[in-house]
């Protein structure tokens, strides 16, 4: 039974603003410095996300409750034409709402519209509610890529969004 904030209390899912900057920051930064798990590819889409992630095609969806953001998820078009799920952060007072999920629906629903094909994502095993959320969305584990330039991803998954037969 939830109560307080989110009683009654919608949250919006909306494509990123230049408002948002600093809280898709500070919600990566926290779990990723939390987890040790930050690197230098991860600087770069913080620090710049307009270049990192939205002037090359990509789109980053924000979850906020009365103007707060709770949540951040991207999608980052890859040179082989599939796109990589990255940025889900959900703050720890909003998990278990839902809105991890609805945050990596609004990205797979944006990918499928400009016909990406095949989503990837990388992660890290210290991460089971995120991955328990990947495979309930259809991601299915593979071998993790020689050339990850993550070096502290040691998951690796794939969805893909080809219409069956396709």
């Amino acid at each position: 039974l939830r109560t307080g904030r989110s009683a009654g209390m919608s949250v919006k899912i909306e494509p990123f603003r230049q408002e948002h900057a600093r809280a898709f920051d500070a919600l990566n930064r926290a779990w990723l410095v939390g987890h040790n798990l930050l690197e230098p590819p991860d600087e770069e889409q913080l620090s710049d996300p307009w270049r990192h992630i939205l002037t090359p095609g990509g789109q980053i969806f924000v979850a906020s409750r009365e103007a707060v953001v709770l949540g951040t998820c991207a999608i980052v078009p890859l040179p082989d034409g599939t796109c990589e799920l990255a940025k889900l952060s959900v703050s720890p007072e909003a998990r278990g709402e839902g809105i991890g999920r609805r945050l990596v629906e609004a990205c797979l629903a944006i990918a499928h519209e400009k016909g990406i094909r095949r989503v990837v994502l990388f992660s890290n095993s210290q991460l089971t509610s995120a991955i328990r959320l990947y495979e309930g969305l259809g991601f299915q584990h593979r071998p993790l890529p020689a050339d990850s330039h993550y070096l502290t991803a040691d998951v690796y998954m794939e969805l893909d969004l080809a219409p069956p037969g396709g």
